[in-house]
Order: structure tokens, then C-alpha cells, then sequence
């Protein structure tokens, strides 16, 4: 699949978050072994800790549907809905990070961050994560 077309999902993700405290309208399209593209959105919450990531919300779907086999995903994310053209790329929080570790290679998987179909940024998840923990070390 070309990483314009999985930025596009992404891009389309962000209208079905819910950000009514930060404002910030994130999605994320998670693309699976044999092509199937699975889509998350941030979901915040009056208890901030209960706030869910688009990334989160995307894989968690996933894995709900039996999928634990990701190639990449590309993120989106920004402060008006209104917007395919972002001012900013919206990066991974830590926990986001370690979850995609622990169902990809971290040296295969790639995580794309973008600001529109034409401006985004590719990196493998060992970049955005170095040295890390996963089920191998257990």
C-alpha cells in the first residue's frame, strides 16, 4: 500500500475523535499483514488518564478482530478539524510506542507522522524507540 493512501485514513480518523478538553484531533490507520487497514481516534476523558491514543485505539481494535500482525501505521493529528494541512506532526507518546513493540519488529515496522498527504515523516519503530523491552525478554 502506498503511505499516501494510509495518511489519508489517517487524516479521515481525526473526524471521528473525541478531543472536547485538548482539542487535539488525532487518528491513526493502522495497515495489517494482508493489506486490511484498520483506523483508530483519540478518545479523551474528563479523567485524563483514561484518555486513549488513536494509535492505541487503532491496534486495540485489531487485536480485537484477531489481527496481530502490523507493517506500519501513519498518525495525524492536529488542532483543527477543518484542515487536511496540519502545522505540526503528532508523534507517538511513550505508551503508544511501547504497545506497537509489543506486536511488530521494531526494526520492520514503520511509523509515518504526517502533516498532509505530502509532508510526513518515516521512521521504524526502533528509531522512535531504542533499546526497548519486549516479549523476547521475558
Amino acid at each position: 500500500m502506498d503511505y499516501r493512501q494510509l495518511i489519508e485514513y489517517a487524516m479521515d480518523a481525526r473526524n471521528n475523535s473525541y478531543a472536547p478538553y485538548s482539542g487535539y484531533n488525532v487518528g491513526a490507520a493502522l495497515l495489517c499483514d494482508g493489506g486490511e487497514v484498520i483506523c483508530g481516534s483519540n478518545i479523551e476523558n474528563a479523567s485524563y488518564p483514561a484518555t486513549v491514543c488513536a494509535e492505541r485505539c487503532a491496534i486495540f481494535s485489531a487485536v480485537a478482530k484477531g489481527k496481530k500482525n502490523f507493517k506500519a501505521i501513519a498518525i495525524a493529528g492536529g488542532n483543527h478539524l477543518e484542515t487536511d494541512n496540519l502545522t505540526d506532526y503528532a508523534y507517538p507518546c511513550g505508551i503508544c510506542r511501547q504497545v506497537m513493540r509489543e506486536f511488530t519488529d521494531p526494526d520492520e515496522f514503520i511509523v509515518i507522522v504526517a502533516r498532509s498527504i505530502d509532508d510526513y515523516k518515516e521512521f521504524t519503530l526502533s528509531e522512535l524507540l531504542p533499546n526497548s523491552f519486549g516479549p523476547e525478554n521475558l
